[in-house]
């Protein structure tokens, strides 16, 4: 039996992380022993010249110093990551004596990785870990063996502890839009209806007591004969509020939407995923401009977020759409509290639309005197379940439907977009939703 045939036997023999002989020694030792004996009471010189050699490797693995407990370590693995390749470090202390070292590490694709046959001599091994897509998930876990002289002697398998990382949601460049007003200060790059300090022009008029100076327009005084000031925009900041559907995660097989996906956070493609990736990249936008933008879970709205700023409200959104997706699943009823949107908020709903709640819930945000853009994110190119006579039928009631539920939206004023990467049409909606006197 040579060394790596011991090595696999002892990977499979489930025992403790602990020194302990293999199978290999006890029976080389038994048949060397045997051999020799045997060859000296029949007088075979064959049978001794066989048996030595086993019985000898066998003492030296015994007389061998082994000793110690192996230790691997995991550093330079961050808790958050983006998609794509990362690096870790594998730092290993075989022990005393050690020669092989087995170990499980991933060969830069998705998984745990298969068995890895190393000298024991080696002290860091770079791993390239690989995640294509968000959500939770293990990157690694070192399962390992040290074999002592000739695998006789090893220590394990031990059974690593899993380690993981957080794939943040992919952010896409998109187009902002326009927001609807909401002057918190003379700060932000959205016009308010406040007089201000902007560079948009809004009235020229009479100068009054207490107008500044500067804001003369000494031409349009020379002509009328008495002092003009311009008069300008203020400049205002927007609330965002993200309203993520959670309720539903379908994809383009009408068949499989009755079937739990098995194995993921959330199907690829699906309306979930593109709803999470559409919350990022919209979320990144709006806080680039300097806006507040906060997170409700109409099915889970504890899960929700406050409305902030910045660069880590960013980072806390994308770790809480990840959450969000990962307590996903059916609730009774969508819930969207009229505490959890700010006065004069823009409300982004993204949800695929599939019943008649959703609907309500969105119309009575817009009466509520918000600005609501309503996200589609139902899979585009659906195709019928196969399996029966009557999937073309049922799919084409079911688009009908949610065609009947968008347009219904449409009549109450809200702004309705389908989602795609590009999200080009989503600045042209909102500037026809927050124009003053749209018809509702």
């Amino acid at each position: 039996m040579n060394r790596g045939q011991r090595i696999r036997e002892a990977m499979s023999s489930g025992r403790g992380a602990h020194w302990h002989p293999t199978d290999a020694l006890v029976r080389g030792a038994a048949l060397g022993v045997g051999m020799v004996v045997l060859g000296g009471l029949i007088h075979r010189v064959e049978l001794v010249l066989l048996g030595a050699p086993l019985l000898i490797s066998t003492l030296v693995a015994l007389v061998t110093a082994v000793g110690g407990k192996p230790d691997v370590r995991v550093r330079g693995l961050p808790r958050t990551g983006e998609t794509g390749a990362a690096k870790s470090v594998v730092d290993v202390d075989p022990g005393v004596g050690a020669e092989v070292l087995v170990i499980r590490l991933p060969a830069g694709r998705t998984g745990l990785g298969p068995l890895h046959l190393l000298p024991a001599s080696a002290r860091s091994i770079e791993v390239v870990l690989r995640r294509d897509a968000w959500g939770e998930g293990v990157d690694l876990r070192p399962d390992h063996l040290v074999a002592g002289p000739d695998a006789l002697l090893v220590h394990g398998p031990v059974t690593a502890a899993e380690r993981g990382r957080v794939i943040l949601p992919p952010v896409h460049q998109l187009p902002a839009g326009l927001l609807p007003a909401r002057a918190m200060g003379l700060v932000g790059v959205h016009r308010a209806g406040r007089p201000g300090d902007s560079v948009e022009l809004r009235d020229i008029r009479a100068f009054a007591p207490g107008d500044r100076l500067r804001r003369i327009d000494w031409r349009v005084s020379l002509r009328a004969g008495n002092l003009h000031v311009r008069e300008h925009h203020a400049e205002a900041d927007a609330d965002v509020v993200l309203a993520l559907d959670t309720r539903f995660d379908v994809d383009r097989e009408v068949g499989d939407w009755a079937v739990a996906a098995k194995g993921v956070t959330t199907r690829a493609d699906g309306s979930l995923d593109l709803a999470v990736r559409a919350a990022a990249s919209l979320a990144a936008g709006y806080l680039r401009q300097g806006d507040r933008v906060g997170l409700v879970d109409l099915g889970r709205p504890q899960l929700g977020v406050r409305p902030g700023v910045g660069r880590r409200q960013l980072l806390r959104l994308r770790n809480q759409l990840v959450v969000c997706a990962r307590s996903a699943g059916w609730a009774q009823k969508p819930v969207l509290r009229a505490e959890q949107v700010p006065f004069g908020a823009l409300v982004v709903v993204l949800s695929p639309f599939l019943d008649a709640d959703v609907v309500e819930l969105t119309v009575h945000a817009a009466r509520r005197g918000n600005v609501v853009l309503a996200v589609d994110v139902l899979p585009a190119g659906l195709r019928p379940d196969p399996e029966t006579a009557w999937g073309g039928p049922a799919l084409r009631i079911l688009e009908l439907e949610h065609e009947v539920r968008l347009e219904a939206m449409r009549r109450h004023g809200v702004a309705v977009v389908t989602w795609d990467a590009r999200a080009a049409a989503i600045a042209g909606v909102l500037r026809q939703a927050a124009r003053p006197g749209r018809r509702r």
